[in-house]
């Protein structure tokens, strides 16, 4: 591909396609689960997600930040985009050598109870080191405006794993560690396939082209780091946003406490696809935008109105999901209270949050694109600190019995959801775009509270939530209107 002739971000046709792709991508990873809670013992299903997750947490601060500068500044230089990435790997092999030293001095696995074999945790650790290597070539693609091909990615990432999944529960293999070299096989063939796709789509570099191009970050390994630094910051701090509650629970519980309320997130965490997805698309369009308050203020609007068309359709899609497939899913241990309460129940209570991270999407992306990079570091701490707070309140030093340990951590992560739109509204600066919208946010989170209401407690509460749906028309405008 030439220069000058490279398609360019949109956020609505690429959001289309993120969304899209993630939604698939998470379909195949519920199916993936069930194979596992099928062929795996409780514990031993604790053991492996919550070795994933303890070192996804623990190595993407090795991420540095630096494929977020890349979507964030690509559109400005499309033919250095591909040089960005291979610099960006020079950089991080050199962050993951104190990293993976330090996991395995410190055995971080013995916090949470994991007593899982050593090849588990280094093929966990190794899952986590691949998908942060696949962060900047999916970054390339999208800046490029080829998200299509970055959400290619994804799908065949997963379904990989899947396939592999299959092929292991078909032979009868009962190996947590056999299964997890499955999930890296998986996560390996996404990364090299994101990579190989940017170098055949990515436009040659001009001759005169330099690191300046791409904006004064990019000038010096000093000014680079230096811009990065708030952005890696965050992402050494936002995997724990999510986790929090989790590690609370099987670090007081244990691990197959762990696995159950992991369970109750499967959904939750795969309907978070869905604002992830739209602040990708936003980023780039946010970061060429930034200095024309004109068309910021439009493609803000714009995707506000995305996320209030969605909000209906994710809670009474995501609720109605769960309560059909979960039970022909799922082993009757992780829904009939077995361990103290119902995964199906947990994920009920969970929804709440699940549309305040949603409503969130627009101001939070606002944040990450903004000319103030620290300003976004903070807001990430003071939510960790809140969910820690909370975790620590309701969880740590909660009820001992583990029905209530379960719901106390569900209501602790949908009330630190709660404080991440609060804040984002405030340190974004656009509370009085929220205040001059009103009557709208008003009717909103007035209906979010009694759906979510309504489904937790099997009442009649819900219907008071249907005028939500009113916003499916400008919602769906709002993506029309973005699509090129």
């Amino acid at each position: 591909m030439s220069e000058g002739v490279h398609r360019t971000p949109s956020s609505g046709r690429d959001a289309s396609w993120l969304v899209s792709a993630d939604l698939m991508a998470v379909a195949l990873a519920f199916i993936g689960q069930i194979f596992l809670t099928h062929a795996l013992l409780e514990e031993q299903y604790g053991w492996m997600v919550l070795a994933i997750d303890l070192y996804a947490s623990l190595f993407l601060i090795v991420d540095l930040g630096l494929p977020t500068l890349i979507a964030r500044d690509g559109t400005k230089a499309p033919g250095m985009v591909s040089p960005a990435v291979w610099r960006t790997y020079r950089w991080q092999a050199l962050a993951a050598i104190p990293f993976v030293l330090l996991a395995v001095l410190a055995r971080p696995e013995d916090w949470l109870n994991i007593g899982a074999p050593t090849t588990l945790l280094v093929l966990a650790g190794l899952v986590a080191l691949v998908h942060v290597a696949s962060y900047a070539p999916r970054s390339g693609l999208r800046v490029l405006g080829e998200a299509r091909l970055e959400a290619m990615t994804k799908v065949v990432e997963r379904g990989l794993t899947v396939a592999a999944y299959a092929v292991l529960a078909s032979q009868g293999s009962t190996s947590p560690t056999a299964y997890t070299a499955a999930f890296l096989l998986g996560a390996t063939a996404g990364w090299l396939l994101a990579l190989f796709w940017l170098m055949r789509t990515a436009p040659k570099a001009q001759t005169s082209a330099s690191w300046s191009d791409l904006g004064a970050s990019w000038s010096s390994s000093k000014a680079l780091l230096l811009s990065a630094l708030p952005f890696a910051i965050t992402l050494g701090i936002l995997p724990y946003v999510v986790r929090i509650e989790k590690f609370m629970v099987a670090a007081s519980g244990g691990a197959t406490l762990g696995a159950v309320f992991h369970v109750a997130q499967l959904v939750w965490l795969a309907g978070l696809v869905v604002p992830a997805a739209i602040r990708s698309a936003l980023l780039p369009v946010f970061g060429r935008a930034r200095d024309n308050p004109t068309e910021y203020r439009r493609e803000f609007h714009h995707a506000t109105d995305m996320c209030f068309g969605l909000l209906p359709y994710g809670l009474f899609g995501g609720y109605l999901v769960v309560h059909v497939l979960a039970p022909i899913a799922f082993p009757a241990a992780y829904l009939d209270g077995t361990h103290g309460a119902s995964a199906v129940d947990l994920f009920t209570v969970l929804l709440a949050g699940w549309g305040f991270t949603l409503l969130a999407t627009p101001t939070y992306a606002s944040l990450m694109a903004g000319h103030r990079p620290w300003r976004f570091t903070l807001f990430i701490l003071l939510v960790l600190l809140a969910a820690v707070v909370l975790g620590a309140g309701l969880v740590l030093n909660g009820p001992e019995e583990n029905g209530a340990k379960l719901y106390a951590a569900a209501v602790a992560s949908s009330l630190s959801a709660g404080v991440l739109l609060v804040l984002s509204w405030w340190m974004s600066g656009e509370m009085p775009t929220v205040r001059a919208r009103q009557d709208e946010w008003a009717l909103v989170l007035l209906c979010t509270g009694f759906i979510v209401a309504g489904l937790a407690t099997q009442s009649f509460w819900w219907l008071l939530g249907l005028p939500l749906f009113l916003f499916t028309k400008q919602g769906w405008r709002a993506v029309r209107s973005t699509l090129e």
